[in-house]
């Protein structure tokens, strides 16, 4: 489709590119637009403030209709998505994660620099971005549309560094009050600041329609790309300029699919075409543009020409451009149908843009709970493995076996154990009431072999958890080298620890005997050893019945430990006291563990993942969808 075909004033759909619905038919929402009256006025008439100090005036007597209960509830819809996407991180390196920031970051800048300004306000002027590759003439373009040198144009790249917007006087009010591109500061000077935003009053220009100059789309400065992409995604029309030269190039054309699928009208200008090669290039332009459903996007095809004094194309060349942009400044209704078919298509494109967000969420979340389950699993490992060592007779050797050998004096002891229980009883106590306090060289070695235990199964479990963590993208990102060996000051607490339920277990003895005549008597020698034989017990099998490991180990001596306690206790008692004993040293265990499970775990809670952003996310896309639907942007007007 040529220029001269747009022109035509019985073509009803040359000011929109026709977008697919999944909801419907295809629509035309420009299909209004018509050519004005020969004797029409091109610019309405109005206030014309020469400078934005009147500008500020207007904004002040600006009156602006009370939005429809719909559009409230889409506005309210629109910023509760923003707030979820705005909360929803990504911080777990995987491989959706930086393409969901990415996208993040976008979704919440074109909300605020469009959708919600856009929506507020769906009578304001429409904003018509002029982008396109590096050297194709936007700036030229725009001076020679409004008829002054009102953007800066050159040989030098880049040139366009800041935005350049014109519009007509009228309008400068709505684009100064910054509610749409709130981040960049407006000016009146040519800056080479990215986050400025020059206004320029150009009277020859319509009102209700404004140009923005954008940056180069593949300028060789990265914030000029990012700047032109955000531009863009703010624009109700996109003119994209390209030249004979450019056309195919690949960075424009996935802008422009972009530009589709979020539902942006389009128009095309293809610059400095040679005449002999016209029909060639635009009719594989337009081949280009149809197979990738843009077919229906306007396109003015520009022959090379001369400048004039003042650097414009020459009327005669630009004019049928001019004049398709003059027809829809002065159609409020041909605006408003463009408006609201890019407003709605952006709106239409939240869903699978937020849908993905939420997909790469909950691989967040799924991650996050697999390095939890990892180290859950190395440091239950380690409790499993104290559990078997206090079953399966491994504390009762080497010095602990000696110790207590010594401690009840090993011969004769065990030669009279099984008929002399009584006399054992006896000599047992009255030891332990005779001499000074017995056992601290067993008790010692009862506390070195624990915390020997301890410090082995923390090792493993820290060495398990982090080749695990290794092992996962995510994982592998937040370990150090602190995290694959136990935490320094576990020995000291370790040692605390055992002590502590060293003296735990005498208190229970203690406790126990308090009405036991024969300990009650013995005072704390009686309550000592008797606490001692219970220690020794708790290393073996449960209810004290000697296995293979446990006769390997020493099972005369668990045996003998059961034999003195039942004779001071009773045998349902001492029973007890070796269950309490061994749960309370477990607990013991199993808290320190998760002391040491906490270094990854608390890593993994630093990175500040939300509980179930996906579902958060995929709720506030659905309520947007439906107050979209409600409204109906491109059927019946609200």
């Amino acid at each position: 489709m040529t220029a001269e075909a747009v022109d035509h004033t019985d073509r009803t759909d040359s000011a929109v590119s026709r977008q697919p619905h999944e909801a419907g038919p295809p629509q035309e929402p420009g299909a209004e637009i018509t050519a004005p009256a020969p004797d029409a006025a091109l610019v309405p008439a109005g206030p014309r403030p020469a400078d934005l100090g009147e500008a500020d005036a207007l904004v002040a007597a600006t009156v602006t209709a009370e939005p429809s209960p719909a559009v409230r509830r889409l506005s309210e819809a629109l910023a509760e998505l923003r707030g979820v996407i705005g909360d929803t991180s990504y911080p777990l390196v995987m491989p959706s994660a930086e393409e969901a920031e990415r996208v993040g970051t976008a979704l919440v800048t074109q909300l605020d620099d469009y959708l919600l300004p856009r929506l507020a306000r769906l009578d304001a002027p429409l904003l018509v971005v002029v982008g396109g590759s590096t050297g194709a003439g936007k700036s030229t373009l725009v001076n020679s549309l409004v008829r002054a040198p009102v953007s800066t144009a050159g040989v030098l790249r880049p040139t366009t560094r800041s935005p350049v917007l014109v519009s007509n006087p009228a309008d400068l009010p709505w684009f100064q009050q910054g509610q749409l591109l709130p981040g960049l500061v407006r000016t009146r000077e040519a800056s080479n600041e990215p986050t400025a935003l020059q206004l320029v009053a150009a009277p020859a220009l319509g009102a209700g329609l404004a140009l923005l100059d954008a940056p180069d789309i593949d300028s060789v400065v990265e914030g000029n790309r990012k700047l032109a992409a955000q531009l863009l995604a703010a624009a109700d029309l996109w003119l994209f300029v390209t030249t004979a030269a450019r056309y195919a190039d690949a960075v424009p054309w996935e802008l422009l699919t972009t530009a589709r699928l979020r539902g942006t009208v389009i128009a095309l200008v293809l610059d400095r075409v040679p005449a002999e090669a016209t029909a060639e290039i635009a009719t594989h332009l337009q081949d280009m543009l149809n197979v990738r459903d843009l077919g229906a996007a306007p396109l003015f095809v520009l022959p090379e020409t001369q400048l004039d004094g003042q650097g414009l194309i020459g009327e005669d060349v630009i004019g049928p451009l001019h004049d398709w942009f003059g027809r829809l400044a002065a159609d409020a209704t041909a605006r408003a149908a463009v408006v609201r078919q890019t407003l709605d298509g952006a709106l239409m494109s939240l869903a699978p843009a937020v849908a993905g967000l939420a997909d790469a969420a909950d691989e967040q979340a799924v991650a996050s709970k697999a390095l939890s389950d990892r180290v859950t699993a190395a440091y239950r490992t380690g409790r499993q493995t104290m559990g078997d060592g206090l079953r399966d007779g491994r504390l009762l050797r080497g010095e602990v076996l000696a110790r207590w050998q010594e401690f009840v004096g090993t011969g004769e002891f065990l030669k009279t154990l099984e008929n002399k229980v009584g006399q054992l009883r006896d000599r047992f106590v009255s030891a332990l009431t005779g001499r000074p306090l017995p056992g601290r060289n067993l008790q010692a070695a009862l506390e070195s072999q624990l915390v020997t235990l301890l410090r082995g199964i923390a090792a493993d479990a820290a060495e398990q958890a982090s080749a695990a963590w290794q092992a996962h993208p995510a994982g592998a990102a937040l370990l150090d080298a602190d995290l694959q060996r136990p935490s320094a000051d576990l020995p000291d607490r370790a040692d605390r620890m055992v002590r502590d339920w060293q003296q735990w277990v005498l208190g229970l003895v203690r406790a126990e005997g308090a009405e036991k005549r024969v300990v009650a008597r013995g005072a704390a020698y009686a309550i000592n050893g008797a606490g001692l034989a219970v220690m020794i017990a708790v290393f073996t099998s449960t209810a004290f019945i000697p296995t293979g490991l446990e006769v390997a180990a020493g099972a005369g001596s668990a045996v003998a430990a059961q034999k003195v306690l039942e004779a001071i206790f009773g045998d349902q008692a001492i029973r007890t006291l070796a269950t309490q004993a061994r749960e309370d040293l477990l607990l013991r265990v199993g808290k320190l563990l998760d002391e040491e499970a906490a270094r990854f775990t608390d890593r993994l809670a630093a990175v500040g993942l939300a509980e179930e952003p996906g579902a958060l996310l995929r709720q506030a896309a659905a309520a947007v969808e439906t107050s979209r639907s409600e409204l109906a942007l491109t059927g019946s007007a609200t």
